[in-house]
């Protein structure tokens, strides 16, 4: 794994809205860059880090996109969940002080390295940098949950269409189209995050075709009809 030294300056990064940063100050943000003082490249299929690793910074997409999974009792790999640039990884590791999950580059990637020492003293200085860190935490604790409403009450085409329409939310916030995305994960890897078998995620990607929601073709995906795929989430919810 390639492990760069030079300066990223978080006052002149295009995610920085996305990031850490919001709402800081320029001589706050100055202290911020001299606190994230490197860049780790991670090739595809890489691991950053693995369940059992000592925390010792937390760390932030640039470019690229991850998924995060834990081993199950019989050996398989459980998605937990699917990061990209904007957001942060290896909060799993906050509350025992090792990482509780693998984070794995679906593609080549760059993240940002935030020792958490100095992040957590940094944002006793500044209450900006407090308050944004413990939002980024609440936005997790709430992804979960959404997560868990998905496997738990939700058929397999109201999952995947929840899925589709919270990665497209997710990546138009990055600057790319709404409705158009090139699949990062494969089919199996969205199968284990929505709790659903192969077979089934590939049979409800032809329905949704054949209906005129989608129109796929291997992992290049468009979304024809935004407004039928939010219908069917919000059938779960009546």
């Amino acid at each position: 794994m390639k492990y760069d030294t030079f300066k990223v300056a978080c006052s002149s990064c295009n995610l920085r809205e996305l990031c850490l940063p919001v709402g800081m100050s320029e001589p706050q943000l100055g202290q911020l860059d001299e606190l994230v003082g490197a860049r780790k490249a991670v090739k595809r299929g890489e691991a950053l880090f693995h369940a059992g690793e000592p925390f010792k910074a937390v760390y932030a997409v640039r470019t690229g996109f991850f998924k995060t999974c834990v081993s199950s009792e019989d050996g398989r790999d459980q998605v937990t969940g699917f990061q990209m640039a904007g957001e942060l990884l290896g909060l799993d590791g906050i509350s025992t002080d090792h990482h509780a999950c693998d984070a794995v580059a679906l593609e080549d990637s760059q993240v940002c390295v935030i020792p958490y020492s100095q992040l957590e003293e940094l944002s006793r200085e500044f209450s900006d940098l407090q308050h944004q860190f413990h939002k980024i935490m609440s936005r997790e604790i709430v992804r979960d949950h959404g997560v868990m409403l998905l496997l738990g009450s939700m058929r397999a085409e109201e999952r995947l269409a929840a899925f589709l329409l919270n990665l497209t939310q997710r990546l138009h916030a990055r600057g790319f189209s709404s409705s158009a995305l090139v699949l990062r994960m494969t089919r199996e890897e969205i199968g284990s995050y929505l709790g659903l078998k192969l077979e089934t995620v590939s049979r409800t990607f032809s329905k949704f075709q054949d209906d005129g929601l989608l129109e796929v073709k291997q992992r290049d995906i468009r979304i024809l009809d935004a407004d039928g795929l939010r219908a069917l989430v919000n059938t779960s919810r009546c």
